[in-house]
């Protein structure tokens, strides 16, 4: 069975780094939902503009498919340049997501859930309100698959922000950040990824192919914890079953 992961967001999820800068990840075990089929793995493998490019779901899905010994089916819905507000429910990036999920699922199981995004909420008025938007969205979005526990891993922005252009990113995205890690902080099975460290292309807004590398693996370690904190809960709540189930037969 295909392990897949949906990839939604922006152009920081979609990935625009340039592949002449890292070595190509050959792996035949990740394959990619390309009209329905999973398919062999290609770069870009979200194509959502001419200039898509390597993305941290490929580092990703290397990471899983060895740890785990299974294939990994990608899901590349990201959208560049898009806000909050346009992946909320029903909205079409959010019903395009969910559709594809849906198909995604006839032939996988839906492993986990990547987001980043957040650069285009930014503006003054729009960061007050994303943490409550980027929850709602998110517990739609799993009533909607119903997979109420399924992962879903939420990226920080990146420090070099501080250096835009625009004011307003180059102050704000601070505050986005915030909004991620409180909602990773209070929605289950939910984790922050930090960006911290991590290098752009020279247009100052974009993670380079070296750090969507490493942005990639941060991703999955964080994965990993996730699975281990399930993995210690479900074992308690199988003992205390054990437990009961003895003191029943008393």
């Amino acid at each position: 069975m295909v392990h897949s992961f949906l990839l939604i967001g922006q152009s920081n999820m979609a990935g625009r780094g340039h592949a002449d800068e890292v070595e190509p990840i050959v792996n035949d075990r990740i394959k990619v939902l390309r009209n329905g089929r999973w398919q062999p793995m290609y770069v870009p493998v979200n194509p959502d503009r001419r200039t898509s490019g390597v993305c941290l779901a490929e580092s990703f899905a290397d990471a899983y498919t060895k740890d785990h010994d299974a294939e990994v089916g990608l899901i590349p819905c990201a959208d560049g340049g898009t806000a909050l507000c346009q992946w909320m429910p029903g909205e079409l990036l959010f019903d395009h997501a969910l559709m594809q999920c849906r198909l995604a699922m006839r032939t996988s199981e839906l492993a986990g859930i990547l987001w980043h995004q957040g650069e285009g909420d930014c503006r003054e008025g729009r960061y007050l309100v994303y943490e409550e938007k980027c929850r709602k969205m998110f517990t739609v979005l799993r009533e909607e698959l119903g997979l109420p526990d399924v992962p879903i891993l939420v990226g920080g922005l990146g420090d070099f922000l501080v250096e835009f252009t625009k004011k307003e990113i180059s102050v704000n995205y601070m505050k986005v950040n915030a909004a991620l890690q409180n909602v990773a902080a209070t929605l289950p099975r939910c984790g922050f990824v930090s960006a911290e460290g991590l290098t752009a292309n020279p247009e100052i807004i974009h993670f380079n192919a070296v750090s969507l590398r490493e942005f990639g693996l941060r991703y999955y370690e964080k994965f990993r914890e996730l699975e281990d904190r399930n993995r210690v809960y479900q074992e308690k709540e199988d003992k205390t079953a054990q437990e009961v189930t003895g003191l029943e037969a008393l």
